[in-house]
Protein backbone atom coordinates (compact mmCIF):
# COMPACT_ATOMS: atom_id res chain seq x y z
CA UNK A 1 0.00 0.00 0.00
CA UNK A 2 1.28 3.46 -0.88
CA UNK A 3 2.55 5.63 1.96
CA UNK A 4 1.10 8.72 0.28
CA UNK A 5 -2.42 10.01 0.73
CA UNK A 6 -4.43 11.83 -1.92
CA UNK A 7 -6.77 14.64 -0.98
CA UNK A 8 -10.27 13.84 -2.17
CA UNK A 9 -12.31 15.79 -4.71
CA UNK A 10 -9.39 17.68 -6.23
CA UNK A 11 -9.29 18.38 -9.95
CA UNK A 12 -5.81 18.63 -11.43
CA UNK A 13 -4.18 20.39 -14.35
CA UNK A 14 -0.60 21.42 -15.19
CA UNK A 15 0.54 24.80 -13.89
CA UNK A 16 1.98 27.27 -16.43
CA UNK A 17 5.45 25.88 -15.65
CA UNK A 18 4.14 22.33 -16.00
CA UNK A 19 2.45 23.12 -19.30
CA UNK A 20 5.71 24.56 -20.61
CA UNK A 21 7.70 21.54 -19.45
CA UNK A 22 5.17 19.23 -21.10
CA UNK A 23 5.63 20.73 -24.54
CA UNK A 24 9.14 22.21 -24.45
CA UNK A 25 10.81 19.07 -25.80
CA UNK A 26 9.66 16.19 -28.01
CA UNK A 27 11.10 13.41 -25.83
CA UNK A 28 8.66 11.49 -23.66
CA UNK A 29 9.29 10.53 -20.05
CA UNK A 30 6.94 9.79 -17.17
CA UNK A 31 6.49 13.37 -15.83
CA UNK A 32 6.01 14.78 -19.33
CA UNK A 33 3.66 11.93 -20.29
CA UNK A 34 1.50 12.58 -17.22
CA UNK A 35 1.24 16.32 -17.87
CA UNK A 36 0.55 15.82 -21.57
CA UNK A 37 -2.24 13.37 -20.82
CA UNK A 38 -3.88 15.83 -18.42
CA UNK A 39 -3.99 18.34 -21.28
CA UNK A 40 -5.89 15.94 -23.53
CA UNK A 41 -9.01 15.87 -21.34
CA UNK A 42 -12.05 18.01 -22.09
CA UNK A 43 -12.09 19.10 -18.44
CA UNK A 44 -9.55 18.82 -15.63
CA UNK A 45 -9.88 15.29 -14.18
CA UNK A 46 -10.27 14.23 -10.58
CA UNK A 47 -7.01 13.23 -8.92
CA UNK A 48 -6.71 9.53 -8.08
CA UNK A 49 -3.99 6.91 -7.81
CA UNK A 50 -5.51 5.04 -10.72
CA UNK A 51 -5.48 8.21 -12.77
CA UNK A 52 -1.83 8.93 -12.01
CA UNK A 53 -0.88 5.41 -13.06
CA UNK A 54 -2.85 5.69 -16.27
CA UNK A 55 -1.59 9.17 -17.18
CA UNK A 56 2.07 8.39 -16.43
CA UNK A 57 2.24 4.78 -17.61
CA UNK A 58 3.65 3.70 -14.23
CA UNK A 59 2.41 0.33 -12.97
CA UNK A 60 2.68 0.46 -9.17
CA UNK A 61 1.06 2.84 -6.72
CA UNK A 62 4.19 3.85 -4.79
CA UNK A 63 6.13 4.87 -7.89
CA UNK A 64 3.11 6.72 -9.29
CA UNK A 65 2.65 8.66 -6.06
CA UNK A 66 6.37 9.44 -5.86
CA UNK A 67 6.09 10.93 -9.35
CA UNK A 68 3.11 13.04 -8.27
CA UNK A 69 5.04 14.24 -5.21
CA UNK A 70 8.00 15.12 -7.43
CA UNK A 71 6.07 17.21 -9.96
CA UNK A 72 4.08 18.84 -7.17
CA UNK A 73 7.31 19.90 -5.46
CA UNK A 74 8.49 21.38 -8.76
CA UNK A 75 5.26 23.36 -9.10
CA UNK A 76 4.26 21.60 -12.32
CA UNK A 77 0.73 20.65 -11.26
CA UNK A 78 -2.14 22.53 -9.63
CA UNK A 79 -5.38 21.49 -7.98
CA UNK A 80 -8.80 23.11 -7.80
CA UNK A 81 -12.11 22.39 -6.09
CA UNK A 82 -14.03 22.57 -9.36
CA UNK A 83 -13.18 21.25 -12.84
CA UNK A 84 -11.65 23.63 -15.36
CA UNK A 85 -12.30 23.50 -19.09
CA UNK A 86 -10.28 24.41 -22.19
CA UNK A 87 -11.23 27.33 -24.45
CA UNK A 88 -14.52 26.93 -26.27
CA UNK A 89 -14.89 27.36 -30.01
CA UNK A 90 -12.60 26.85 -32.96
CA UNK A 91 -8.87 27.12 -32.32
CA UNK A 92 -8.53 29.74 -35.05
CA UNK A 93 -11.06 31.94 -33.24
CA UNK A 94 -9.60 31.54 -29.75
CA UNK A 95 -5.91 32.00 -30.59
CA UNK A 96 -5.91 35.84 -30.63
CA UNK A 97 -7.26 36.08 -27.07
CA UNK A 98 -4.91 33.34 -25.84
CA UNK A 99 -1.79 34.85 -27.42
CA UNK A 100 -2.25 38.53 -26.54
CA UNK A 101 -1.48 38.26 -22.77
CA UNK A 102 1.75 36.31 -23.34
CA UNK A 103 3.91 39.29 -24.32
CA UNK A 104 4.78 42.38 -22.30
CA UNK A 105 4.84 44.39 -25.51
CA UNK A 106 1.63 42.93 -26.95
CA UNK A 107 3.60 41.43 -29.86
CA UNK A 108 3.28 37.66 -30.19
CA UNK A 109 2.59 35.03 -32.83
CA UNK A 110 2.29 31.27 -33.17
CA UNK A 111 4.04 29.67 -36.14
CA UNK A 112 3.95 26.11 -37.46
CA UNK A 113 6.95 23.97 -38.37
CA UNK A 114 6.74 25.06 -42.00
CA UNK A 115 7.35 28.67 -41.02
CA UNK A 116 3.80 30.01 -41.46
CA UNK A 117 1.95 31.78 -38.67
CA UNK A 118 -1.42 30.59 -37.39
CA UNK A 119 -2.18 33.82 -35.56
CA UNK A 120 -0.34 37.04 -34.75
CA UNK A 121 -0.94 39.97 -32.43
CA UNK A 122 0.89 43.29 -32.58
CA UNK A 123 3.21 42.39 -35.46
CA UNK A 124 2.56 43.79 -38.96
CA UNK A 125 1.70 41.07 -41.46
CA UNK A 126 5.04 41.24 -43.28
CA UNK A 127 7.00 41.13 -40.02
CA UNK A 128 4.94 38.19 -38.77
CA UNK A 129 5.66 36.30 -41.99
CA UNK A 130 9.40 36.91 -41.72
CA UNK A 131 9.55 36.01 -38.02
CA UNK A 132 7.65 32.80 -38.72
CA UNK A 133 10.13 31.85 -41.43
CA UNK A 134 13.00 32.71 -39.06
CA UNK A 135 11.47 30.46 -36.38
CA UNK A 136 11.65 27.48 -38.75
CA UNK A 137 15.27 28.30 -39.62
CA UNK A 138 16.20 28.53 -35.93
CA UNK A 139 14.58 25.16 -35.23
CA UNK A 140 16.66 23.59 -38.00
CA UNK A 141 19.79 25.31 -36.69
CA UNK A 142 19.09 24.06 -33.18
CA UNK A 143 18.67 20.48 -34.36
CA UNK A 144 21.92 20.69 -36.34
CA UNK A 145 23.86 21.73 -33.23
CA UNK A 146 21.86 19.78 -30.65
CA UNK A 147 24.88 17.64 -29.75
CA UNK A 148 26.80 20.71 -28.62
CA UNK A 149 23.87 22.39 -26.90
CA UNK A 150 22.49 19.37 -25.05
CA UNK A 151 25.49 17.10 -24.53
CA UNK A 152 28.54 19.37 -24.32
CA UNK A 153 26.91 22.41 -22.74
CA UNK A 154 24.12 20.58 -20.89
CA UNK A 155 21.44 23.04 -22.02
CA UNK A 156 17.94 21.67 -21.62
CA UNK A 157 16.09 24.52 -23.31
CA UNK A 158 15.30 24.70 -27.03
CA UNK A 159 14.33 28.38 -26.87
CA UNK A 160 16.29 31.10 -28.66
CA UNK A 161 16.23 34.86 -28.13
CA UNK A 162 17.62 38.11 -29.45
CA UNK A 163 18.71 40.02 -26.36
CA UNK A 164 19.74 43.59 -25.57
CA UNK A 165 22.99 44.65 -23.88
CA UNK A 166 21.54 43.83 -20.46
CA UNK A 167 20.54 40.34 -21.54
CA UNK A 168 16.82 41.09 -21.73
CA UNK A 169 14.89 39.40 -24.51
CA UNK A 170 13.81 41.65 -27.36
CA UNK A 171 12.26 38.78 -29.29
CA UNK A 172 12.18 35.14 -28.20
CA UNK A 173 11.40 31.89 -30.01
CA UNK A 174 9.83 29.19 -27.84
CA UNK A 175 9.30 25.73 -29.41
CA UNK A 176 6.11 23.89 -28.57
CA UNK A 177 5.84 20.15 -29.31
CA UNK A 178 2.29 18.80 -29.42
CA UNK A 179 1.67 15.31 -30.74
CA UNK A 180 3.64 15.03 -33.96
CA UNK A 181 3.52 18.79 -34.54
CA UNK A 182 6.09 21.44 -33.71
CA UNK A 183 5.04 25.05 -33.23
CA UNK A 184 7.05 28.09 -32.24
CA UNK A 185 5.72 30.84 -29.99
CA UNK A 186 7.42 34.09 -31.01
CA UNK A 187 7.26 36.74 -28.28
CA UNK A 188 8.31 40.36 -28.65
CA UNK A 189 9.65 41.92 -25.45
CA UNK A 190 9.50 40.12 -22.14
CA UNK A 191 7.53 36.87 -22.22
CA UNK A 192 4.65 36.41 -19.81
CA UNK A 193 4.17 32.66 -19.95
CA UNK A 194 3.62 32.09 -16.24
CA UNK A 195 -0.13 32.68 -16.27
CA UNK A 196 -3.41 30.87 -17.09
CA UNK A 197 -3.67 31.93 -20.78
CA UNK A 198 -0.52 29.92 -21.51
CA UNK A 199 -2.13 26.80 -19.99
CA UNK A 200 -5.23 27.45 -22.08
CA UNK A 201 -3.12 27.81 -25.23
CA UNK A 202 -1.30 24.52 -24.67
CA UNK A 203 -4.57 22.82 -23.70
CA UNK A 204 -6.30 23.98 -26.87
CA UNK A 205 -3.37 22.87 -29.04
CA UNK A 206 -3.20 19.49 -27.27
CA UNK A 207 -6.87 18.73 -27.82
CA UNK A 208 -6.60 19.74 -31.48
CA UNK A 209 -3.32 18.05 -32.37
CA UNK A 210 -2.57 15.34 -29.78
CA UNK A 211 -5.73 13.29 -30.23
CA UNK A 212 -7.48 14.28 -27.00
Amino acid sequence: MTRYQIQENIYVLPSPAGAYYAVSRPEEEAPRRLLRNLLQHNSSPLLSVEGIRSWSGIDDDDSAMELLSHIQALGWIEGSDTPLTPPEGRLEDTLPDLLAPLSGSGKVLLADEQGFYLSAQGFPHETAEELSALSADLATLHERHSGLLRNNLGLRSNAWAVVDAAGNSEVGFWPIYVGTQRFVLVVGGMPRLNQPPFIQLIWALSIRYAGG
